[in-house]
Order: structure tokens, then C-alpha cells, then sequence
């Protein structure tokens, strides 16, 4: 099965990020060239937040947060609580103001006003929504009743405009062997459950009930007759599926799942499987050649598709359409979705308020026309600057970090290099905005919208693989908070929204910015050299370029970083994945060792100044702690455990601090701290 999605494998995500201020010359109270007050506390440090009755060496995420952590409740409508929650809620109010701004003062049809407006009115109107029912759902669901064979499944797979899903979904993005190209990827996919281990695991056996309940009741609301018996059928399908994917890790294996194929080579992984029919109905018809990511899974799973009777796809696909479009259908519906995959396996009390699902919803189909106001208000031009500097004080200090490794070979590391040099930094927002001509909404019809804006949208990814490459494209909008690495573009990118305290000050102290934000540019950096972007060159060509020397000693640290992770334990019985993690862990890693170097640089020959008893030093980490401060439901922390490549925020603190040396000299951690590890345990990658 075919559903051909817009997504960005190749890129790394900061998820929660962390901020800074520039000080070229030395350690001030502003940490910048602007003059002023730091938003939070006297420097920039909330000293209230911590408790130093924990010592710093046994759970220095508690020593820097434990207060805040005891008396923070996590919100009703939200899964987590923490810097990068609270700093995306400020984004959404900052969008919201915008966006009603311009749904009040309309717009000419056709106009980029007009489209925000009436897209956002028409999601906000709960009353003409649950007024049309089941009406608009209509041609889709008869669509999907009218299929009768396996290829008539694979051609309405490929339609973009209803959500669809299936076990093999294909997609347009870079080619990591030719970054000059868009190329057709094949990928494993079908599943409604997070992960396939959630099919697996002992545990889970109350979330699958609960599942098989969801998918019943969806039915039953969309009008469908025989919902349990098709509830049963469809998970049984779906756990098929699951058992033949690849663990999550695997799938992080960039040169494992780079596989170029001929049409013909593609079509003979299975044969009788019509590859052909969904490249043509997806408008891609024109490939000459595919990557297939998981390629020993693919022949079994266009297997299962055949052997799985078309009815059964119709029930499965009629699923999908009602729950993937849950939001603009009538609440009952909308309230069905969110009781699953909110509150059953997140932990979520309550829905978010409709209009953060609104602003939402406008974020993800025509985000940079929101973001050019958003800049205008919220981004000033010096802040660009300061973080260019910044940024290029972080590439000075990893480029001496590289050149003082004790395991890189001296070729290789001219090669590494000259990849540091061939970094862009992307900073606040896009110098060309998208054109959203051709989109359009109406102010009465959220469902209409909803499928023309997933037309629009994949019509324009599709069309991405006949025209050039455009470096200057955004992975995400200017109000996300965020920051990424693409490794085929070699470029890293910092939205402006994260750039605001606790991760960008101007006007905080130089120790407590290099911490935050110098950490952030660091692990961006960083993912140029982690497990999986390393296999990048400066072009971001996808080869081998490090000596059979280099990749063992690399193998050597790394497997001993995965393995300290693997000895995590987020809750009872459920351990840290050290190999799902290990990209973000060596971000994490080498991304403040390079900061601290960067930080040290910074002072010159200077002393830094002792601020209310703290070191500079001290109030480095503690800058990097405090931009990790969260939360999580235990629901929400089991689902991020099993599939997010990021690890939990406490161990991305105790977990990288336990490995510097530095640190414990701050901080004086002796052998009987909880956090000690002895010099020769401690890894150091960059």
C-alpha cells in the first residue's frame, strides 16, 4: 500500500532546546553587546527553582530544578510541563493574536489573509461542524466502498487528499547520495498505535483493549455497521504488520536504509505487488529510481497486502479517513480520538482549548505565512546577529575539539574539518518565503479545508522531485520551538521562537547563555558528527569517509555512551534505549563540551566573575540544566521512552554533565556522589 506523505527523515530535532547570548569578549552581567535586564532572576539563573539540600553529584537535575519540579503541577490539556512546553504556549498565544488580528480584518479573496481567516473561523465553528454530521465524510467513505480490487486500494492509497496509512507508504525527499535531487522513498508505516512494540510488550495488553475500543467506537460513530467484529479484524492486521518491521532503532541506520532501486529492480522485490499503479496515481509515475529504507521488510508486507482480503483494506481504510480527519468531524468523534490517544496513552486530562488546535492547525498547513508577522513582532534584527556571532564562536571551539581528539586520525580529520567549515546556520526565519497561490478555504467548510490543504500541501512535495533543490527550504516554521540538523543539506537551523529565555537572553550573563543556547548550537552541530549524520560528508553526501581506524575507535565511544544510557531507568521496569537515543545523546554530549569550550574562549585571559556564589562554570551547567526543566505524565513518558530518539530530560542532564570533567570540578563531586563515574569511564566524543 502507497500513501505518499511529506516527511523529513535525514533531519535531527532538537525536540526541547536550549538558548543563548553572545559575549565575544568576556564574561558580563549582560552577555551581550545590548544593555538591560535578564528576564529571568538577576543574570539569567531562577535560583528559587533549586534545592541545594540534593547534592549536585547525585541527581544534578534535581539539584538545579527540585523545587520547581515539586510544586509545578502539569496543566490539565497538556501531556508535559517544562521550558519547551511553556515557550510553545507563548507561541501560540503570539500566533493566536496574529491570526485573529487578520480573521477580523478579513481579507481579498484569494489572499494569504483570506486563507488564514477562513481557515481558522471554520475550525473554530464547533456548531456547523456537528450541524453537518456525517455529510462531508459522504463521497470519501464511498470512495472507499467502491473498491474491489488490490490495485484500486493502491491508487485511492496514493490519493494526499484523505488521510490514508498502510504497510508500505512512500514519500518525495532529498536523495542522501545526491543531495542535487528530490528522489521517491519507500518506508514501512500502517500502524495506529505509536510503535510496534506497543503490539508486543506484556504490558501493553490494557492499551491494545483499549485500542481495539477506539477503532470500534470510531466506526460506530462514522455510521458503519459491525464495528467489534471489524475493530478485531483490523487490529489483528495491524499487529501483522507490526511484527514485521524493524525495531526503531534500526530504522536510525541511514546507510541500512539506503537502498536505490531501479523501477524494475523495485518491482521485482514483489512482483505481483503494483508498485506502479500508486507511483502513477501519486503523480509520480515519472521515477526512474526509489530508496527503499527497510528493504528485507518489504517483500513481506506487499505479501500481507495481497493476501489480506479487500474488504478488509475497505474497513481499515474507512478507519483511518474517520479518525485521521477526527478534528473537523462532529465532536462526538473528536472527543473519541482525543479519549485514546490523549488521555489513554498520554495521560492528558483534558482537550486543549479549540483554539490552540486552531493555531495548530494553521501552523501546519500555512505556517510561514503566520511566521512573516510573527518575525515582524517577535524576532528583532539584532537578535540574527547575535546568534551568528554565536554560532561562530561555537564552530571555533568544535574546530579545536576536533583537532585535539585523541581517536580521530589525523586524515580524517581534515576531512571532518572541512564539513565544520561547510556548515549554514539558519537563524530565525527563511529568506524566502513559500507561496501558498492555489490554496483554498472556505470560512464554512473545515472538512473541505482539511482536504484541500493536504492537496496542496502533497501536491507540492510531490512536485518537488522535477524541480531543483532548494537549500533555502524550512524544515519548520519560524514560531516553532525548536532547532535541527539536516545531514544531506549540512545545514542546522534555529526558528525564532526558541530563541528567547531561558535559551536566548541578550541580557543574561555570558556563563548562563553558552550553557543554554551555546549547548543547543553545539548539539546541532554535534548531529554533523553523530552516529548516523557523520555518515555525511561536507556536501552532504551519504559515503564513507572516515578511515576503518576511525570508524572502530568512533564504534568504541559511542557503544560506550549507549550502553551508560541502556542503564537509565525512566520508570519501573522500563529502561532507556541507548542505540534509539545515541544520536541525541552524542548531540548532547559534544554539544557542551564544545559550549564550555566555547564559553572558555569567550573569557580571554579574564577571570569570570562570582555571581550570587556561583562560578562561571556553575552557572554554565546550571544554564543547561535549567533549560531542560520538565515534566512528564507517566503515560506520556512510557510512549517517549519506547519511541522518541530523544531521552528524557533528566538523564539529558545527569546523563551528559556525569561524563565532563569540568563539572565535577564545580561542583567538587567525590567518589560517593550517586552521579560519580570514575575518569576513565567518563566518555568524551568531542
Amino acid at each position: 500500500m502507497l500513501n505518499f506523505s511529506r516527511r523529513a527523515f535525514g533531519v535531527s530535532t532538537l525536540a526541547l532546546a536550549a538558548g543563548c547570548a553572545t559575549n565575544s569578549g568576556g564574561d558580563s552581567s549582560s552577555g551581550a553587546s545590548s544593555s538591560g535586564s535578564a528576564a529571568i532572576g538577576e543574570f539569567g539563573l531562577d535560583l528559587t527553582a533549586g534545592d541545594t539540600s540534593v547534592r549536585p553529584g547525585d541527581d544534578f537535575f534535581r539539584y538545579a530544578n527540585d523545587r520547581w519540579l515539586d510544586t509545578t503541577d502539569i496543566p490539565s490539556d497538556q501531556r508535559s510541563w517544562g521550558t519547551f512546553v511553556i515557550l510553545g504556549e507563548k507561541a501560540s498565544r503570539d500566533q493566536r493574536a496574529i491570526i485573529e488580528e487578520v480573521a477580523l480584518a478579513g481579507g481579498a479573496p484569494g489572499s494569504v489573509q483570506q486563507k488564514i481567516a477562513a481557515s481558522y473561523n471554520a475550525y473554530l465553528n464547533t456548531d456547523a461542524i456537528n450541524a453537518r454530521g456525517l455529510a462531508p465524510l459522504q463521497p470519501d467513505l464511498a470512495s472507499i466502498a467502491a473498491l474491489q480490487t488490490h490495485e484500486d486500494v493502491i491508487r485511492l492509497m496514493a490519493r494526499n487528499d484523505i488521510p490514508t496509512n498502510g504497510p508500505i507508504v512512500a514519500f518525495a525527499g532529498l536523495d542522501a547520495r545526491n543531495p542535487q535531487r528530490y528522489i521517491v522513498s519507500f518506508t514501512h508505516a500502517g500502524l495506529g498505535l505509536p510503535e510496534r512494540e506497543y503490539y508486543r510488550r506484556a504490558d501493553g495488553e490494557a492499551n491494545r483493549a483499549a485500542y481495539v475500543a477506539y477503532i470500534e467506537r470510531v466506526l460506530t460513530l462514522g455510521g458503519q455497521a459491525n464495528g467489534a467484529a471489524k475493530a478485531r479484524a483490523i487490529m489483528a492486521l495491524e499487529t501483522q504488520i507490526a511484527e514485521l518491521h524493524w525495531p526503531v532503532a534500526d530504522r536510525r541506520q541511514r546507510d541500512r536504509t539506503y537502498n536505490l532501486k531501479t523501477r524494475a529492480e523495485l518491482r521485482a522485490i514483489a512482483p505481483n505487488f503494483p508498485w506502479d499503479a500508486g507511483l502513477e496515481a501519486a503523480g509520480m509515475g515519472q521515477a526512474t529510481e526509489v530508496v527503499v529504507r527497510e528493504l528485507s521488510a518489504m517483500a513481506p508486507l506487499a505479501q500481507l497486502f495481497l493476501a489480506t482480503p479487500v474488504a478488509t483494506w475497505r474497513d481499515y481504510l474507512t478507519y483511518n479517513l474517520i479518525s485521521g480527519s477526527a478534528d473537523v468531524l462532529p465532536s462526538a468523534i473528536d472527543d473519541a480520538n482525543f479519549d485514546f490517544y490523549g488521555r489513554t496513552l498520554n495521560g492528558q486530562p483534558e482537550q486543549q482549548e479549540r483554539w490552540k488546535r486552531a493555531v495548530d492547525t494553521i501552523d501546519n498547513v500555512m505556517g510561514e505565512a503566520v511566521g512573516q508577522l510573527y518575525v515582524q513582532r517577535h524576532f528583532p534584527p539584532q537578535a540574527k546577529a547575535q546568534m551568528l556571532e554565536l554560532v561562530e564562536n561555537l564552530r571555533r571551539a568544535y574546530a579545536q575539539r576536533i583537532d585535539q581528539s585523541p581517536w580521530m586520525t589525523a586524515e580524517t580529520k581534515v576531512v571532518a574539518q572541512q564539513k565544520l567549515a561547510a556548515f549554514v546556520p539558519r537563524i530565525g526565519y527563511p529568506d524566502r518565503w513559500r507561496d501558498f497561490t492555489g490554496l483554498e478555504a472556505s470560512a464554512d467548510d473545515a472538512y473541505g479545508n482539511f482536504k484541500r490543504a493536504n492537496k496542496f500541501n502533497g501536491d507540492w512535495a510531490t512536485a518537488r522531485l522535477w524541480r531543483p533543490v532548494d537549500r533555502g527550504e524550512w524544515n519548520m516554521t519560524p514560531q516553532t520551538v525548536n532547532a535541527s540538523y539536516n545531514s544531506v543539506l549540512n545545514v542546522i537551523t534555529f526558528p525564532a521562537a526558541i530563541l528567547q529565555p531561558p535559551f536566548f537572553d541578550p541580557n543574561a550573563d555570558a556563563a548562563v547563555n553558552y550553557g543554554a543556547i551555546g549547548g543547543v548550537i553545539g548539539h546541532e552541530m554535534g548531529h554533523g558528527f553523530d552516529d548516523q549524520g557523520a555518515k555525511s560528508d561536507a556536501q552532504g553526501i551519504l559515503r564513507d569517509w572516515w578511515s576503518p581506524q576511525d570508524v572502530a575507535a568512533f564504534s568504541e565511544v559511542t557503544g560506550r555512551l549507549a550502553a551508560q544510557y541502556d542503564g537509565f531507568e525512566a520508570l519501573p521496569g522500563l529502561n532507556v534505549n541507548g542505540r534509539l537515543t545515541l544520536g541525541e545523546n552524542i548531540g548532547d554530549n559534544g554539544g557542551l563540551q564544545v559550549a564550555l569550550r566555547a564559553y572558555e574562549l569567550s573569557l580571554g585571559a579574564r577571570e569570570a566573575p562570582v555571581r550570587a556564589g556561583l562560578t562561571g562554570k556553575q552557572r554554565f551547567f546550571l544554564g543547561w540544566a535549567q533549560a531542560w526543566r520538565s515534566k512528564y505524565r507517566e503515560e506520556a513518558l512510557r510512549n517517549m521512552v519506547m519511541t522518541n530518539p530523544h531521552s528524557p530530560p533528566q538523564f539529558r542532564v545527569n546523563g551528559v554533565v556525569h561524563n565532563m570533567d569540568t563539572w565535577y570540578e564545580a561542583f567538587n563531586v567525590q567518589p560517593d556522589a550517586a552521579l560519580y563515574l570514575p575518569p576513565a569511564d567518563r566518555v568524551t566524543i568531542w
